[in-house]
């Protein structure tokens, strides 16, 4: 009996010792196993992995970031991602903190693989939290793609994420995966990593987070669709107060601050960036045009020969444009319009044809004909292969639509329904600005403002739009009889009418000039005559030198435009641009001096490399006393001509069409200003050219077409309509004690021979054809 108990005591431990292999065996096949599955995954045998140089330089596409010259962001440019990145050093501590806090409490311990947290996830089933690291997420953002519910494809794109992970541990430090993980993720609503989030949703920098700022975007990394503030804010507002809690749980914060903290809104300061809104959007497309001609010379290649791309390239673009004053210009302009539109918009009631004046249906149908055909509507469909007749029709079909509207002197967007055609005319009605403002001593452009709201008015009026200049072109005309006869401002001239004979000058009849005021007694200076904007002295010094040398006076200036050289360009009757306009004034305030505008000073790759730096363009002109004399005639202007309204309070008046009190001319400027308004024929067109020493500031303002204007000056001439914009923009700069706007005299030159000291004038007989007071209700 011993000996069969003994036997089988041995096949029992003959048995168990099977067991004990076969576990074994089946450990060491498992290990192997996962250990060939991560052999795989880095091979690339279960999905595309990153190599060395990928992990080095990720592929992500950044946007050009357009910079003022107080180091502002204006805009960018991008197709799909706004993205700019930001260093570990521009991100706050209590971000990164809310990250750590929600996101991977122990990232500071591990080496890409949280072991604690995955261990949790697998034996919960994830059902206690993921197990996904910082460096993970960052993984899944840059190198891999969700994939199906499929568990065998999750399971590959984990395992890839994880060997992704570790080598991105091994590659960057703990603060740099911090930033690329915030700079890669996408908040919604454009808002392509952190610095654009921190800049559309609360309107700042990342640095300038707060506490509970930063807790809300950090609750919009577990999923920005389903936390979009905009759409939701109780569920933001939910996962933001899930983030303060962690920070206390792990005690970034106390929990009287997060208890405080609950307790208060989003706060959203949402701040869209988009090509369409937000600061200097005119000046940005003309920018847009600028950066493409100069990406497309075969001079401006990457190294490797391929073309840069200003959407995805991730360029820094250095700009001349000052964001204080881009900002006081279009202040300016927001408070002007609505009231200048108010008034003729009250005018236009009594006018059956509005808001044409002065034109039969024959001609409101031509023009609207020919409106039509320049539109985008009928290229669009054009190029879809449609009829004229068919695109025709399409204008009388009613059309939802979204149209722009003054609302309490402010924009607004109504949704209506609408015909093309009606909409058309309607925005035909609108009056629109366009100013430009440059520093002439270095030609740098600072503020530009090519129309009210590029949303719905997207053609610039700084540079693409060319109108007739009216009386700002008397300057020239003056200028040049200045540097051929030396006459002095205090030389007098008769005001009676004259008439430059047929065929004189290649004009091909007699042309007479009148005064707008009919005054045609007596004599005035050059410099009364410039004041009041005298035709017949205009035209007598045109007679006396001729056209073609003030057509060379203008080119040397800077005009570009073609000016035909007929006597009748004296009073402005060329198409001329603001931006030509201004490049112009500026060489009378440089002593003679033209510098070309510039708008960019210099580009730099995503790296800071310079790939493109300025060099100034500038020519003499004008001898430093013919451009000092020019001066000294336009500060007559605003010393006792059609500028002068820059000196005064004025009075309160009511103005019935905006149904308010508002105050006349609270301008107060005391510095000296040179100047000029000019106001073309029925009034289609209101310019003002203003100029200290260093900064030189041009306004016109008017409707898409000529047949849209006021009936009388009253409203309609450059002195009620540009004027107040230059006005309300130069006493918002000189508030500003952050700028350096000189409110000196212009230098004089230390050898000037010609008489600027003329005796006292009789004010009255000045006379005017641009009413210098102008009784205008509510002009500013």
């Amino acid at each position: 009996m011993a000996k069969k108990k003994v036997a089988k005591s041995k096949s029992e431990t003959l048995d168990f010792s099977k067991y004990v292999r076969w576990f074994w065996m089946l450990f060491a096949g498992g290990i192997l196993a996962v250990v060939l599955i991560f052999l795989l995954a880095s091979w690339g045998v279960l999905g595309e992995m990153p190599d060395h140089t990928r992990l080095e330089n990720p592929e992500t596409n950044l946007a050009t970031e357009i910079i003022s010259s107080d180091g502002v962001t204006l805009g960018k440019f991008y197709f799909d991602d706004n993205r700019t990145p930001v260093g570990y050093d521009d991100l706050p501590k209590n971000l990164v903190d809310a990250l750590v806090a929600t996101e991977d409490v122990r990232y500071y311990d591990h080496s890409g693989i949280d072991g604690r947290g995955t261990l949790r996830a697998i034996s919960t089933l994830g059902k206690g939290g993921g197990a996904s690291t910082i460096s993970q997420q960052l993984a899944k953002n840059l190198f891999t793609k969700q994939v199906s519910s499929n568990i065998i494809e999750r399971l590959s794109q984990k395992v890839r994420e994880w060997i992704i992970a570790i080598r991105l541990e091994r590659q960057y430090t703990k603060e740099e995966i911090i930033a690329q993980y915030l700079n890669i993720y996408d908040f919604g609503n454009n808002g392509d990593g952190i610095r654009s989030a921190a800049r559309i949703y609360f309107g700042k920098e990342p640095m300038d987070l707060d506490y509970k700022e930063s807790a809300m975007l950090v609750g919009m990394l577990k999923n920005s669709s389903l936390y979009n503030p905009r759409r939701n804010p109780v569920g933001v507002k939910n996962r933001r107060n899930v983030v303060l809690s962690q920070m206390m749980k792990y005690e970034f914060i106390t929990e009287q601050i997060k208890d405080s903290l609950q307790k208060t809104e989003l706060d959203l300061n949402y701040t869209p960036e988009s090509h369409r809104e937000g600061i200097a959007t005119y000046f940005r497309e003309y920018l847009k045009g600028f950066m493409k001609e100069w990406t497309n010379k075969e001079s401006n290649r990457k190294p490797d020969g391929s073309k840069y791309d200003i959407y995805n390239d991730g360029l820094k673009v250095f700009t001349t444009i000052d964001s204080r004053m881009q900002k006081h210009a279009e202040d300016a302009v927001a408070l002007h319009m609505p009231r200048l539109q108010a008034e003729f918009d009250h005018q236009s009631k009594r006018n059956k044809t509005a808001p044409f004046l002065e034109l039969d249906q024959s001609e409101i149908k031509k023009l609207m004909n020919d409106g039509m055909k320049r539109g985008e509507r009928w290229r669009i469909l054009k190029a879809q292969g449609k009829s004229e007749k068919e695109i025709r029709a399409s204008f009388e079909k009613p059309t939802e639509m979204e149209i722009f509207k003054w609302v309490d002197g402010k924009p607004a967007y109504i949704d209506t329904i609408m015909k093309p055609i009606d909409s058309m005319r309607y925005y035909k009605s609108f009056l629109r600005p366009g100013m430009m403002s440059m520093d002439p001593l270095t030609g740098h452009v600072k503020a530009w403002v090519g129309g009210m709201n590029y949303r719905h008015f997207q053609y610039d009026m700084v540079k693409q739009g060319k109108r007739q200049v009216g009386s700002t072109f008397k300057p020239f005309v003056y200028a040049t009889a200045i540097d051929q006869l030396q006459v002095s401002p205090c030389d007098s001239f008769p005001r009676t009418p004259i008439t430059i004979e047929a065929n004189k000058y290649g004009n091909p009849e007699p042309w007479t000039v009148k005064n707008v005021d009919a005054v045609y007694t007596g004599k005035q200076t050059l410099k009364d005559a410039l004041a009041s904007s005298t035709n017949t002295v205009t035209a007598r010094l045109m007679n006396e030198i001729g056209p073609q040398p003030v057509v060379e006076m203008a080119k040397k200036l800077g005009i570009t435009s073609e000016i035909l050289p007929v006597p009748a360009i004296a009073l402005g009757t060329a198409d001329i641009s603001v931006y030509e306009m201004v490049a112009a004034y500026s060489t009378f305030a440089n002593k003679g001096v033209y510098n070309k505008p510039v708008m960019v000073t210099r580009i730099e790759d995503k790296n800071g490399t310079v790939l493109y730096q300025f060099a100034p363009e500038s020519k003499d002109v004008l001898s430093e006393e013919v451009a000092y004399v020019a001066v000294n005639l336009m500060e007559g202007v605003t010393q006792a001509g059609s500028g002068r309204r820059l000196r005064h309070t004025g009075v309160d008046k009511y103005n019935a069409a905006y149904r308010e009190v508002v105050t006349g001319y609270p301008y107060e400027l005391k510095n000296p200003i040179a100047g000029k308004t000019g106001t073309t024929q029925n009034q289609s067109d209101g310019w003002f050219m203003g100029m200290v020493p260093n900064l030189v500031t041009g306004v016109w303002v008017g409707a898409e077409d000529r047949a849209v204007h006021f009936s009388s000056t009253t409203y309609g001439q450059g002195a009620s309509m540009a004027l107040p914009i230059w006005g309300l923009y130069m006493k918002a700069c000189y508030a500003d004690k952050s700028l350096d706007v000189s409110d000196g005299n212009f230098e004089k030159p230390s050898n000037l021979k010609i008489d600027i000291n003329c005796e006292a004038r009789d004010e009255g007989d000045l006379g005017s054809n641009e009413d210098p007071d102008g009784n205008v209700d509510f002009d500013f």
